[in-house]
């Protein structure tokens, strides 16, 4: 892990985060493959009280836009996990684009900041998605609400 003190700007390590979003979308897919997005999105779920959503927010030919949130309705906002990442199809690859409250990661901050943002936090965020799919991966399971004719 490379230091990062003050005075030094940050430079994204491009070949681990092309790595990190490559796995994020292998596994996304393995989650959701691409045609099979239902309409609402999909609920997933370690055990009662920890729910995980995902949501179609933008389609294109090359692209998609998912939303991920984290948590029960009835949990506070700053306990509700949010992000939003893009699906880049032919690139094999996922990115987070919107975390919590920040609208728009940008690929470094310099710092210190006035949003106390880390220097490498799109590489944080992506890291977390990361882990966040391997969980769901090994611990979750999808709840299906069957509808009778």
């Amino acid at each position: 892990m490379r230091s990062l003190g003050f005075g030094k700007r940050h430079v994204p390590d491009l070949p681990q985060l092309h790595r990190v979003c490559e796995t994020n979308y292998m596994a996304l897919m393995k989650l959701l493959p691409l045609g099979a997005w239902p309409a609402p999105g999909r609920e997933f779920a370690v055990g009662d009280s920890l729910q995980f959503h995902l949501r179609l927010l933008e389609e294109s030919r090359y692209t998609s836009l998912i939303e991920i949130t984290q948590g029960n309705a009835d949990w506070p906002d700053y306990l509700r996990a949010y992000l939003q990442v893009r699906l880049y199809h032919d690139a094999r690859m996922a990115e987070v684009c919107v975390s919590q409250q920040i609208e728009r990661l940008q690929p470094s901050y310099d710092y210190p900041n006035p949003q106390m943002h880390h220097r490498d936090e799109k590489e944080q965020w992506n890291l977390f998605l990361a882990e966040w799919l391997k969980f769901c991966l090994a611990h979750g399971y999808a709840r299906v609400e069957f509808i009778r004719p």
